[in-house]
């Protein structure tokens, strides 16, 4: 079993950044797939981000492009993401995920293990 805990979600404001840590136990995590997703109240979890297991290729989905980086680093078995330019849309709970399934990075399913989640909040 994989145990995915985040850590660095808080109060910051618009403009501003902020990076968030998954730290991975249980086992070894470097040949997964790993993601980030987040959700909002009423809202479908959306995959922001997501890393080959080899941290060689990425993909983000549109609102995020050229703000959020995913960066991993399997020696330490932790998953990364740094959120610049944040906007108050970008207000959610942040999930990191892996996968078993090496699948292509756009594809939201497969995703066999999640964090408990932290809250990100942007103030305008």
């Amino acid at each position: 079993q994989v145990q995915l805990v985040e850590s660095g979600g808080g109060l910051v404001q618009a403009g501003g950044s902020r990076s968030l840590s998954c730290a991975a136990s249980g086992r070894t995590v470097s040949t997964y797939r790993m993601g980030w997703f987040r959700q909002t109240p009423g809202k479908e979890r959306e995959l922001l981000a997501a890393i080959s297991w080899s941290g060689e290729n990425t993909y983000y989905t549109d609102s995020v492009k050229g703000r959020f980086t995913i960066s991993r680093d399997n020696t330490k078995n932790t998953l990364y993401l740094q959120m610049n330019t944040l906007k108050p849309e970008d207000t959610a709970v942040y999930y990191c995920a892996a996968s078993r399934y090496n699948w292509a990075l756009i594809n939201t399913s497969g995703y066999n293990y999640w964090g408990q989640g932290t809250q990100v909040t942007v103030s305008s």
